[in-house]
């Protein structure tokens, strides 16, 4: 795919994306019954088999916390950034590391502007801090995941590095969202709305590096950027 291709058909994507999470903060700022509905009857049937299932609850509790949590997403895209520091590759290094602040951001800024509350029980199987809307988890591995395939798809890794790249990416992103819902600290809204923001964000992230290189790639390619140089 040609890169001027690449960056409009990133910047469609990423402007579908931010317009579905726009639409799915609309309805829960507008606390839009079926939503509600949806949202209730499916975090009170898995509380209840977490409540039941101590083992499969320690379990999602050492996933969501170790293996999943944002922290450790931030790590691997701060290693990645390292190294493309280490390759002397400053633009890229700095629009990875942009990105992931960026989300970072724009979660911290939607919970507090909206402020929704999590769930509540009377047997709670574990606790979670801030507002419900977007869940964070969900949010930064879905960046995290899709930068670093971005990644590697743009210094050519081999196809099979790809494909175990989405399909760990696959894995992570659907199971933390997962875990947020059957420990009963999220509503299923949340997570949704975390996938959408991290998608939009990958997306924008691409949209705009592609087009920057493009230009760059052009101003240099003109008499006018051959005589500078």
């Amino acid at each position: 795919m040609q890169p001027a291709n690449l960056h409009r058909r990133a910047a469609r994507a990423a402007a579908v994306f931010t317009a579905l999470f726009l639409v799915l903060l609309a309805l829960v700022a507008a606390h839009w019954g079926p939503l509600g509905t949806v949202d209730r009857d499916i975090v009170v049937s898995l509380h209840h088999s977490a409540v039941r299932h101590h083992g499969f609850t320690r379990a999602n509790r050492v996933l969501t916390d170790w293996f999943w949590d944002p922290w450790t997403m931030r790590a691997l895209l701060a290693v990645a950034v390292g190294w493309l520091l280490w390759r002397r590759e400053w633009r890229l290094a700095l629009w990875v590391a942009v990105t992931a602040a960026l989300g970072t951001a724009l979660q911290q800024a939607v919970k507090a502007a909206l402020g929704r509350e999590r769930p509540r029980w009377p047997n709670p199987v574990d606790s979670a801090h801030y507002a419900a809307f977007p869940s964070g988890h969900p949010l930064t591995a879905t960046v995290a995941f899709g930068l670093l395939l971005w990644l590697l798809a743009l210094h050519g890794a081999p196809a099979k590095w790809l494909r175990l790249m989405a399909a760990v990416g696959a894995v992570s992103v659907l199971g933390v969202g997962f875990t947020r819902l059957y420990l009963g600290v999220h509503w299923p809204s949340d997570v949704l709305a975390g996938w959408l923001l991290g998608t939009a964000l990958v997306y924008g992230a691409i949209a705009s590096y592609e087009y920057v290189q493009s230009r760059t790639r052009e101003r240099e390619a003109s008499p006018e950027g051959r005589t500078r140089s």
